[in-house]
């Protein structure tokens, strides 16, 4: 039962889409930017394609990465997950906004949501590396042999 216990409390929360830190939360663009809704049309799969236009527009802008962005990350690596979509977008963005994080006058990530915040970013190197391997097992599944 330990085991139990342990697993519920590492298990990753993030920012609910309720929480009203949202509001006040800054995007790439420097001004408060809320991506709620996007994420919310992303989760349903609703119209991607202006979604994800949405997003790379207003959590990455010319090298600039505001907490919004850093709050996405958690919300952006669930709903790969759940979707089951592969889609490069996801590991581009939340990339792009940690190769931001360092530079130029970008903000630390904020202490409430580090810990959300770096683990969403190591799930989605594991969620990546299992879509490769299915990947190569398909492709050699697909190979006819000689």
């Amino acid at each position: 039962m330990s085991g139990y216990c342990s697993a519920v409390i590492d298990f990753p929360r993030m920012l609910s889409l309720d929480d009203n830190r949202w509001d006040n939360l800054t995007g790439g663009c420097k001004t408060r930017f809320d991506p709620r809704l996007l994420l919310a049309r992303l989760a349903t799969g609703q119209e991607t394609a202006s979604v994800w236009r949405g997003l790379w527009n207003e959590l990455h802008h010319q090298g600039d990465v505001g907490e919004a962005s850093y709050a996405a990350v958690r919300q952006l690596v669930s709903i790969h997950r759940e979707r089951s979509v592969v889609d490069w977008n996801t590991y581009s963005i939340v990339a792009v906004i940690e190769l931001a994080r360092t530079e130029r006058k970008n903000p630390a990530v904020p202490e409430w949501l580090e810990k959300d915040y770096f683990s969403a970013i190591q799930e989605l190197a594991g969620v990546g590396a299992s879509e490769i391997l299915r990947t190569q097992e398909h492709l050699c599944l697909s190979i006819p042999s000689d």
